[in-house]
């Protein structure tokens, strides 16, 4: 049972990202659960890519340019600090 648990930081970050859309199984969050508590660098990987979907998700759309719908250099700046504040 603990060769199930075992996964490599490419697949646990493939599920991380399936979880942030809520498209991971249960099992795929245990293994990605389990890896994380060992892994360093997944865990950082994964509380980025938690605070980037937040802000994706929170970012209205006048708060796009519509031009090149990309975000103001101002916020681009934030999500910079904030993913320095947990690294």
């Amino acid at each position: 049972m603990g060769n199930f648990f075992n996964i490599k930081c490419e697949e646990a970050n493939q599920i991380c990202n399936k979880a942030q859309y809520n498209e991971a199984t249960f099992i795929e969050k245990l293994k990605l659960n389990w890896h994380i508590m060992f892994c360093k660098v997944c865990k950082l990987y994964s509380k980025q890519n938690k605070i980037l979907t937040g802000a994706y998700n929170n970012c209205k759309p006048k708060d796009i340019d519509n031009k090149s719908r990309c975000l103001k250099e101002e916020d681009k700046q934030l999500l910079k600090d904030k993913i320095k504040e947990i690294s």
